[in-house]
């Protein structure tokens, strides 16, 4: 017997989520890491045609969380219902009868990454606006399913990234341990970089990509927010962003630097799989080496 293909597979969800519609084709959308997403282009008579995304998370994800999918369609739906501009979430499948893993289907977002940051510190303000409403959501009973994002930087791998000075990272969060004074728990995207918004017409169209999403200190999200910031706009933009975050809500920012350290240790030993091109990469090693001297240089005395 013929395994289905995944032309097949979509045929049947469109059949079983919109009746009478037909597949017209299927694309995949770039800019998806973790995570495999297809546009399904739907033709429904006279309603016009209409595009659906089917989300699958890959085997890194699924080992990491089990309940990926389900989680990630509990945020989205709890996002939505609190205006927070992200896509429909429409389908959560764990039947396995359509596909051998999980999967979620959601509207379509008609929008693209801003890389360049036209529109300048407008862009920036919406984005940091954004992820103050995102962390206005309180990680309560209602967050419950969601994993704490994790106060301490884990285990000490064996070999260390010297040329990210992640020995010394590790070291200063060793001796630093946590905040003492830690922020409400919260909703935390969990990776908020340029590269998860989506932009039409100058306006932030969604928020894309929770699969990371956790319950925390708000900043350590805005550690590595700041973060991604400043390797893809610079110090003005990093600034500037934290600027009008930080004015729009009422945290205790005494932990700051510890959630920048934390942050900073994301590219230490990931850096050179990232696809970067040469001058880019020595570019980005030149801005994170900053950011942890600025960082270092913050911490409270112990």
């Amino acid at each position: 017997m013929t395994e289905p293909t995944d032309v097949d597979r979509f045929r049947r969800l469109v059949d079983h989520l919109a009746p009478g519609a037909a597949l017209v084709r299927s694309r995949r959308l770039t800019g998806g890491v973790s995570a495999t997403v297809t546009a399904l282009e739907l033709a429904r008579g006279d309603a016009g045609p209409t595009t659906l995304v089917v989300r699958q998370h890959g085997d890194l994800d699924r080992r990491q969380n089990p309940n990926v999918a389900r989680d990630e369609f509990a945020v989205l739906r709890i996002a939505h219902a609190r205006g927070i501009p992200v896509p429909e979430p429409l389908l959560l499948d764990e039947t396995g009868t359509l596909s051998p893993h999980p999967f979620l289907v959601q509207g379509y977002v008609d929008g693209a990454p801003d890389m360049a940051l036209g529109g300048g510190a407008g862009r920036v303000n919406q984005a940091a606006a954004q992820l103050a409403a995102i962390h206005a959501i309180p990680g309560g009973p209602e967050l419950a399913f969601l994993p704490r994002f994790a106060s301490d930087a884990g285990e000490r791998p064996a070999v260390l990234d010297d040329a990210l000075g992640e020995g010394q990272i590790r070291d200063a969060l060793d001796a630093a341990r946590s905040p003492s004074v830690a922020n409400p728990p919260a909703l935390l995207h969990g990776d908020y970089w340029p590269g998860n918004l989506l932009w039409r017409n100058g306006r932030l169209a969604a928020v894309i990509d929770w699969e990371d999403a956790r319950v925390g200190d708000p900043l350590a999200d805005v550690g590595n927010a700041r973060l991604e910031f400043l390797f893809a706009f610079g110090t003005d933009a990093m600034e500037a962003l934290t600027a009008r975050y930080r004015s729009l809500t009422a945290l205790d920012w005494s932990g700051l630097a510890y959630w920048d350290l934390r942050a900073a240790l994301r590219p230490c030993g990931n850096l050179s799989g990232w696809g970067l091109d040469a001058e880019t990469e020595r570019r980005w090693r030149d801005l994170h080496a900053g950011f942890v001297a600025r960082a270092l240089g913050a911490l409270p005395d112990r």
